[in-house]
């Protein structure tokens, strides 16, 4: 079994004036390549705190987190930048869209920043925008676009470098009923075509439609439950 992660008894502690937050308190787990992990927790939990983590946004107190054979959280800044750019791919609540661009340029934006954008590039940003359904909204800015549009900009976006795995945080969470049913439909069907995907959410029913759920409380793994 191939592992897109692994984290080992990852631990994160904040110093807030003369008191000691601790936000992990020794959480491991493994994300075999293909998984589709839901993250759940109150607030406090640490989930956010694990969320930072995993998507390299910030670095463990103790413990290790390996991205394939990598443990990158002995990594520096600048390595740990190019992570976040060609290994992980990111889908936010609120889009994170850059308005003055066109669908087609959005999905482009990690291709710009490691400085590329070849031919193949160019076509693969094409097929990703037919794949979640926006093939004939390239030339559309995201104010034209509905939420489940911008979201589908998203998902591509995060595609565009193959990444080792997704980081859905709260995904649906600005989306209504059906919207969001559509939504997840396609993090399924990109699941099903072997695509990791790891997504942070509070919604009971979202988490549901994942293969896994893992739960957290007081900074400790409370259970990971296999549902499918």
């Amino acid at each position: 079994m191939q592992l897109a992660a692994r984290i080992e008894d990852l631990r994160k502690y904040y110093q807030m004036g003369a008191e000691t937050v601790r936000a992990l308190r020794g959480v491991s787990l493994e994300v075999p390549e293909g998984d589709y992990m839901a993250i759940m927790g109150p607030s406090g939990s640490g989930k956010s705190t694990l969320l930072n983590l995993l998507g390299c946004l910030d670095r463990p107190s103790a413990g290790s987190y390996f991205l394939g054979e990598d443990d990158v959280a002995r990594m520096e800044d600048d390595d740990l930048s190019e992570i976040r750019a060609t290994r992980i791919g990111f889908v936010f609540q609120s889009y994170n869209l850059i308005q003055q661009l066109t669908v087609l340029e959005n999905i482009e934006v990690p291709l710009y920043y490691q400085g590329r954008l070849r031919p193949e590039d160019r076509d693969r940003c094409h097929h990703l925008a037919g794949m979640v359904g926006l093939a004939d909204r390239l030339g559309h800015r995201p104010a034209q676009l509905s939420g489940g549009q911008q979201q589908r900009v998203a998902i591509a976006r995060s595609l565009v470098n193959d990444p080792y795995f997704m980081l859905a945080d709260e995904p649906t969470g600005n989306l209504d009923s059906v919207t969001t049913g559509e939504i997840l439909e396609l993090l399924e069907r990109l699941n099903q075509e072997g695509k990791t995907i790891i997504m942070v959410t509070h919604e009971e029913e979202v988490a549901q439609r994942a293969k896994r759920i893992i739960r957290l409380r007081d900074g400790l793994l409370q259970s990971d439950e296999r549902i499918r």
